[in-house]
Parts: C-alpha cells; structure tokens; sequence
C-alpha cells in the first residue's frame, strides 16, 4: 500500500544501513525532513487502515521512540539528583 508522505521500505532500509558519515549535509537534511513527513503521516493514520507491514514498523518505531523518552527522562532525573546538571 503506498500512503502519501509514506517513505517505502526499501528506501528506510537503504537509509539504515548507509553510515551518516557517507551522507552529505542535503542527503542528511533531506532524510529528516522526509522522516518528520513520514512519522506525522503515520501518526495521522490509525493502525487499521495501514498495510500488515506499515502497522509493524509503526508500532516498533513507537515503542523505540517511547523507550528513547523514558531512558532520556531517567537521566535527566539521576542528574538532577546528583547535582550534575547544574552549570
């Protein structure tokens, strides 16, 4: 199923596996711009009307991203506890 603002897999895949040091400055813009693009027409669209393959990947970019949040915030919070994150 190919959804508007949708990157493809093989394209996300090739994105992947290429090293960011490989990458120029216009390839790396490009690719956050098409990634925000893609996780906001994702977001938009519920799990129901997406293919078998693009509620998968949705659903485990979510649970990375909360993952991502929750260690970031436990940092954040053993600093602020230790005194490390004052200036």
């Amino acid at each position: 199923m190919s959804e508007t603002f949708r990157k493809d897999f093989s394209t996300k895949a090739k994105e992947e596996i290429t090293p960011d040091s490989s990458k120029s400055t216009m390839d790396r813009t490009k690719e956050s711009i098409t990634d925000t693009a893609d996780r906001a027409a994702g977001g938009a669209q519920s799990d129901q009307h997406k293919s078998g393959t693009q509620e998968a990947f949705d659903k485990t970019r979510r649970e990375k991203d909360h993952q991502k949040d929750n260690s970031e915030s436990l940092l954040d919070k053993t600093k602020h506890a230790l005194g490390v994150d004052k200036h």
